[in-house]
């Protein structure tokens, strides 16, 4: 443990003199350290080389090997894993007196948990397998729940949650009624959730003295919020630690099917360049490194700005350590100890470098499909991917839109860093000039997609519906307000299943229905998004949007070369002629109401079902010969109130449909944010299964529910 003695030397005056050690002198003082470690290190490899002669002893160093040979060989069988050392961690209080070995031993461990526990469950992986290191020397050096620990998004938390208490219940994540898949404020007292620095601004406000650390990671630097906070750190000037992971995978395309493409975007170049200044360094100097130590820490600072003495981070105020490896451990926990032990600190930013899926071979030589993941065989890797006669209506969508840039050159395609997930990776593999990534800068995608119109182009621009509600301001003001036609494909709309709270798919049709110039549509099959795509091409004169579900088509006859056939605007279609009751159903959710009608038909109930096709506009005409020849008119949708039923109301209420004889009903998502579990679960905890529309219908006309 020479390096470890090294350490010691070198923090221990930093820790008990304030006075002569400040922040601007760490980063160098860890660069000098650093150097240090390299020279010990060969000393102690020449020395121990002329023990091995002299005596055949085993060195200290290779005794250590030999303790950890066991944990250093992770084994994924598939059984369940061995972890003597976390099984004593029964919350983070218990990591702070573990050593540095077995604070490796316990990021092994973890690993192991965590395939594990993913290989059963699907989820997020190789994310959680990047900062094992990082979330044991955060906890052991922190104490939550005391010290707040914020995580820009769940899919890196699991180690997280393994060490706050839920090691037991690792198990049964993303099911119904069990742990979440992300961070979750009435899971645990220790799960953080908001802004770092608003919160370090109303710890000062408070009087209270807790540290706030924000777990950054390099994609989610792209967005611009991330540096609008880094605007306002220095006004603020709180007592903030950021870390910012960097794991070389800046808007990585996940999930692609023609292998991992090389991630996109700028920062990554500047975080490559800061990573690789110590490396530069050493190989143009050689053996006189010795004599820049005190200059070691100047020459990354410039690397993200050219000609300035400072880094990006310091020009905004912050002081900047590293790069630091992030998966030693002896290293992130003195850092980490140094920067707590500092007053009055200011903003730290501590640049940790990782590799997303360490520790797993197959997740590190496939990060994008490793990423979020089905259950899968931990010894190979290989997904277990349910066989399915249909294709996913995201795969139908990007086959339909490539058939339309067949014939239409103008047609481009935007998306934000998702090429896999929005199975953009077969549009840009078609046509890649005319296919753009903008990286996980969710608003940056509507306001270039709507430039990209001002030129006569026609935009695609797809997008998540949970991420739409980031965009919602560039969509009002740089494409609505403007009528330009960008068309957005609005992917996994309506109930998501395992990912839950966070993904709540709900609002789109509500969020995008209210604005004046939007054309708003969604497909009851595949056969019907491929039409909706060939409309959307064809609308030239205002913007339109449709929406499509996470999961596989239903079947239904696909179009000639996935060429679909352009709708007339506001336009319905009638799928079955009944006499007494109307059902008017919104999307996909069009089939339970076919499958309501076949459960009417039992009690002799015949039922007319409508696809409607459009939100808006409505069509008018049809719901006006409808209201009267029906004694009850149902409107369904898989979305929020204020959606496609509310817009049914009102113009049923405006055109007087209301005042007869009439009975209606809407049936929509409940007024909440729907917990994780199968979409099946989902829809049947929302009321929106066949037996609750057909209940529903019974109800009104005063048949026995109680029957189905």
């Amino acid at each position: 443990m020479g390096s470890y003695s090294v350490l010691k030397t070198n923090f221990s005056p930093m820790l008990h003199s304030h006075d002569e050690f400040s922040l601007p002198r760490l980063s160098s003082s860890l660069h000098s350290m650093k150097w240090k470690l390299n020279a010990v290190a060969s000393a102690q490899d020449h020395n121990e080389d002329e023990d091995k002669k002299n005596t055949g002893a085993m060195s200290s160093s290779q005794q250590k090997q030999e303790k950890l040979k066991v944990k250093s060989a992770l084994k994924f069988s598939g059984e369940n894993p061995s972890t003597p050392i976390l099984d004593t961690i029964n919350c983070p209080k218990h990591m702070k007196n573990l050593s540095i070995e077995e604070l490796e031993m316990l990021a092994d461990e973890i690993r192991e948990e965590v395939i594990y526990v993913v290989s059963n469950t699907g989820g997020h992986l190789g994310a959680s397998l990047e900062v094992a290191e990082l979330t044991v020397a955060l906890h052991h050096v922190f104490s939550t729940p005391d010290d707040k620990i914020i995580w820009d998004v769940g899919h890196q938390a699991h180690p997280h949650k393994i060490l706050t208490a839920r090691t037991s219940r690792m198990r049964t994540i993303r099911q119904t009624n069990r742990l979440s898949g992300f961070p979750k404020w009435d899971e645990s007292v220790h799960d953080a959730f908001g802004a770092g620095l608003g919160m370090a601004a109303g710890r000062d406000l408070l009087g209270k003295n807790n540290h706030v650390i924000v777990v950054i990671s390099d994609g989610a630097m792209t967005t611009g919020q991330a540096y609008e906070a880094l605007n306002n750190v220095s006004f603020l000037d709180s007592n903030l630690i950021i870390i910012l992971n960097d794991n070389n995978q800046v808007s990585l395309p996940i999930a692609t099917a023609d292998g991992s493409p090389p991630p996109v975007g700028a920062l990554r170049k500047a975080l490559k360049r800061l990573r690789q200044a110590p490396k530069a360094i050493t190989e143009r100097v050689g053996g006189q490194a010795h004599e820049i130590v005190a200059k070691v820490d100047l020459y990354p600072r410039g690397m993200m700005i050219n000609g300035l003495g400072t880094c990006f981070f310091e020009e905004l105020g912050l002081h900047y350590i590293g790069p630091v490896d992030g998966h030693n451990l002896e290293e992130l926990v003195y850092i980490m100890k140094m920067v707590k032990a500092i007053p009055g600190q200011g903003t730290v930013l501590i640049h940790v470098v990782t590799k997303k899926g360490k520790g797993y071979a197959p997740a590190e030589a496939t990060p994008d499909k490793m990423h979020g993941v089905v259950k899968f065989k931990p010894n190979s890797g290989k997904q277990l991917k349910l066989k399915s006669s249909t294709l996913s209506y995201t795969q139908y969508f990007a086959e339909s839109l490539i058939a339309e840039a067949e014939r239409d050159d103008k047609i481009v395609a935007i998306h934000a860093g998702m090429e896999g997930g929005t199975r953009f990776n077969l549009f840009h593999k078609r046509f890649p000039d005319r296919c753009f990534d903008v990286e996980i800068a969710k608003r940056d995608v509507v306001t270039f997609a709507a430039s990209l119109a001002t030129k006569g182009l026609k935009p695609f621009c797809t997008i998540y519906s949970s991420f739409l509600r980031r965009v919602y301001y560039q969509i009002v003001h740089d494409v609505d307000l403007p009528k330009l036609p960008v068309r957005f494909a609005i992917d996994s709309a309506g109930v998501v299943g395992a990912d839950g709270l966070t993904h709540c798919n709900a609002f789109d049709t509500t969020l995008l229905a209210c604005l004046p110039n939007m054309v708003v549509m969604a497909p009851s099959c595949e056969r019907e998004l491929m039409n909706m795509v060939a409309t959307a091409a064809t609308i030239d004169d205002r913007p339109s949007c449709f929406r499509y579900p996470r999961g596989n088509g239903i079947g239904s006859i696909i179009p000639s070369f996935n060429k679909g056939t352009p709708l007339e605007v506001g336009k319905g279609r009638v799928l079955e002629e009944g006499t007494r009751v109307a059902i008017l159903g919104y999307g996909t959710i069009v089939q339970s109401c076919v499958a309501a009608a076949r459960l009417l038909q039992r009690f002799g109930i015949s039922a007319t079902v409508v696809d409607a096709r459009f939100c808006k506009p409505l069509d008018g005409e049809l719901i006006r010969q409808l209201a009267p020849e029906h004694e009850v008119l149902l409107s369904v949708e898989e979305g929020s109130v204020g959606g496609f039923c509310s817009h049914v109301t009102h113009f049923l209420a405006m055109n007087g449909l209301l005042d007869g004889n009439l009975m209606w009903r809407a049936m929509m998502l409940p007024d909440i944010y729907i917990d994780h579990g199968t979409q099946r679960e989902q829809l049947e905890q929302a009321g929106l299964s066949s037996k609750h529309i057909a209940t529903t219908i019974l109800t009104l006309i005063g048949e026995n529910k109680d029957v189905i």
